[in-house]
């Protein structure tokens, strides 16, 4: 499918040609900055207080987790611009074309998912900002906008991204000076020793809110042209995302130890109006809504466009296109954000939070798939791809990969015992005192199974072979630097 003058985005899940690749890799950090800095995280860090970390601690294990799992993100980004392909069409190389549908429907239902309660927390923001009562005003407002933007495609994706980070950047800033200007944060700062299990379960707060990006995040690098460098889009990224999910968090885990001491509100049980109250009310608390609507919109445009990748990954399978039209992109986009929507419309508070926990429960699909992309992408394949057969159930990578798909459901079944969730907790986590170990347990085991086991059985060409097509359409991967 050629592009055009449309500014609704022409490309979806076949190759970026050389002639529409464009940007510098700084734009990966306005993107995920912007995607970061948002109230969602912000609660994500007070939960680690809540499970009865200390203030001080809680902060240093998120960090922890933040940087390694932004690393395994960061390397996921870094293979946009070699590829020029959405992550999960790359990932039929590991999984077969038919195999990489296994963990689409589980990470379509999971963006839904956060789409949702997202929907829900900005809707209140829209409806604070306006003055109005009824929750379905503001959830509708912001369901259209998320849906016109993610229809769009991924240039005013990135240009959203930019605007919420200039915005989160003002926003956090002032609110960071107004927590330690009226509040005496060292009250709640160290008044409980250190203890492994609520550190390491910060640890797993951090790491698997940055894991939740994996399947996606490469569909926001593949227009950089070919010759970016692997560093320096891996960098931009890491420092965007570590970045903005760290000061998000260190506010949550600040207004969590506030909350649990009873000096500053209920921030769990009103967080957007907590942070408006923190601003002081006002103008400035119209912003700081502002603040909220933005950074939403920033993650939930990329949840409805990589629900749209996943859902178009999973029907081309079968149909063998490598393309689709922009008819159906809209359809499936409006689909998405109108189940989302719904769901922020009609369910009950109990059963978003019971929703939620679901949703977290899936977090460990996540760290087997990573473990399976990067470490067939870094040290197996190199990148060489045969991109013809990654459409073709029939080529080279054929519809199933023993080797990707039993190293996938061991690390995902191994985890279980160690699980500490809300709907689960694992006997083993029991005997380690509350502690979430999981997804070290999966990394460590698909890592020791897959590896040996796909460089025994490793399919990738010598030399990447590309889809027939005019000359200038294919740029030899091999030759690209990574300076």
């Amino acid at each position: 499918m050629a592009a055009t003058s449309s500014a609704v985005e022409a490309r979806s899940i076949e190759m970026i040609p050389p002639g529409e690749r464009h940007g510098h890799p700084r734009g990966q950090f306005t993107l995920w900055f912007g995607a970061n800095a948002q109230i969602t995280a912000i609660v994500d860090g007070a939960l680690a207080v809540v499970f009865g970390a200390d203030a001080f601690w809680a902060i240093v294990g998120l960090l922890v987790g933040n940087v390694v799992g932004g690393a395994v993100m960061a390397l996921h980004s870094a293979q946009g611009p070699k590829l020029g392909l959405p992550q999960m069409i790359s990932s039929r190389a590991q999984f077969g074309v038919y195999g990489a549908v296994i963990p689409l429907v589980l990470v379509i239902l999971m963006y839904i998912g956060f789409a949702s309660t997202g929907t829900v927390l900005s809707g209140q923001a829209i409806n604070l900002m306006l003055g109005v009562e009824a929750p379905a005003v503001g959830i509708l407002i912001f369901g259209a906008a998320t849906a016109l933007l993610a229809i769009l495609g991924y240039k005013y994706i990135h240009a959203l991204g930019r605007i919420a980070t200039v915005v989160g950047l003002a926003g956090f800033l002032y609110l960071t000076v107004a927590v330690f200007t009226k509040f005496d944060v060292t009250q709640v700062m160290m008044v409980k020793g250190f203890e492994w299990p609520t550190f390491l379960t910060a640890i797993a707060l951090g790491a698997g809110w940055q894991l939740t990006f994996g399947p996606y995040v490469a569909d926001y690098s593949r227009y950089l042209p070919a010759t970016t460098s692997e560093r320096k889009t891996f960098w931009y990224t890491f420092a965007g995302s570590v970045g903005g999910a760290q000061w998000a968090m260190t506010l949550g885990a600040i207004a969590g130890g506030l909350s649990a001491a009873k000096l500053g509100g209920d921030f769990l049980k009103n967080q957007v109006g907590y942070m408006g109250d923190l601003a002081g009310g006002g103008l400035i608390a119209i912003f700081i809504y502002l603040v909220i609507v933005t950074g939403k919109l920033t993650v939930n445009c990329l949840n409805a466009y990589g629900a749209f990748m996943c859902g178009v990954t999973i029907s081309t399978a079968v149909n063998r296109r490598d393309s689709v039209s922009r008819t159906l992109r809209i359809v499936f986009i409006i689909a998405v954000i109108s189940a989302s929507v719904l769901i922020a419309l009609f369910a009950s508070k109990d059963f978003l939070n019971l929703f939620k926990n679901f949703v977290l429960l899936l977090l460990m699909v996540f760290t087997p798939w990573s473990v399976i992309n990067l470490v067939d992408y870094y040290k197996i394949s190199r990148d060489r791809l045969d991109i013809p057969a990654l459409y073709n159930p029939d080529g080279r990578y054929g519809r199933w990969n023993a080797a990707a798909l039993a190293s996938y459901g061991i690390g995902v079944v191994v985890q279980i015992p160690f699980l500490a969730q809300a709907l689960y907790t694992g006997p083993v986590t029991k005997l380690l005192g509350g502690a979430d170990i999981s997804w070290l347990v999966g990394i460590a085991v698909t890592l020791a199974i897959y590896y040996p086991w796909a460089k025994a059985t490793n399919r990738a060409p010598a030399e990447s072979i590309y889809p027939a097509g005019p000359a200038e359409d294919r740029v030899p991967l091999a030759a690209v630097g990574q300076a």
